[in-house]
């Protein structure tokens, strides 16, 4: 399964890539916000950290504008994924997109249908949200093993990037499922390195190893 990592902090984003671990980036409006910088500046820095996707979404609302929009995105760096809701008029401008050679994430999928439209509009990513649908009381990770199910049934090329993780079990939940990818926060991600007995065992390894009076160099 792809790692990507859900922000728009590009120190956080250069950290995490320096594991090796990172396979791309997403971002949005809202974290775009949070990061307090220019927009295109920052796509086009973090589009130089990673090689693999960035996803940069657009905020027009209708077809000619996603469009409009789609064309400076896609200017800044090849490894650019235009972003876009599943709308009648996002998956329209998925269609076109992904006929030129764009890569496009369909953003805001809520329904095993809705993942079915995108991949039929040719999508190179979908992303359903798993976390905000835990919220409403519903079990965000049915829709994954739903759409999964589909696209094998079909053959669909189109990557399973599930969103809106909020902790390691829906981490590891979509591994278990087969996802291609899942998006997380820096913090999820870094919580995947944590174990209590990892850490009881460092600390008796480097407590054994003072005793012994060694240096390493």
């Amino acid at each position: 399964m792809k790692f990507f990592v859900d922000t728009a902090d590009t120190a956080e984003i250069r950290d995490l890539a320096e594991t090796g671990l990172l396979d791309g980036v997403t971002t949005n409006p809202s974290l775009i916000h949070k990061a307090g910088r220019n927009f295109l500046e920052v796509v086009e820095e973090i589009a130089g950290i990673v090689p693999g996707p960035v996803s940069a979404e657009v905020v027009a609302l209708d077809h000619a504008g996603m469009m409009r929009e789609a064309e400076i995105l896609r200017r800044i760096a090849d490894n650019i994924a235009v972003k876009v809701p599943l709308t009648i008029d996002g998956l329209k401008t998925c269609k076109a997109l992904t006929a030129d050679g764009t890569m496009v994430n369909v953003t805001l999928c809520f329904t095993a249908n809705q993942a079915l439209l995108a991949a039929k509009a040719g999508a190179t990513f979908i992303s359903p949200f798993v976390g905000r649908h835990d919220d409403i009381g519903f079990d965000g990770m049915q829709i994954i093993s739903e759409i999964r199910q589909i696209y094998d049934n079909y053959d669909f090329r189109t990557e399973i990037l599930v969103a809106s993780v909020r902790h390691p079990i829906h981490v590891l939940e979509a591994a278990k499922i087969g996802a291609d990818v899942m998006t997380a926060p820096p913090a999820v991600i870094r919580q995947l390195f944590n174990h209590p007995l990892t850490e009881r065992g460092l600390e008796t390894f480097l407590a054994d190893w003072q005793k012994t009076g060694q240096t390493i160099g």
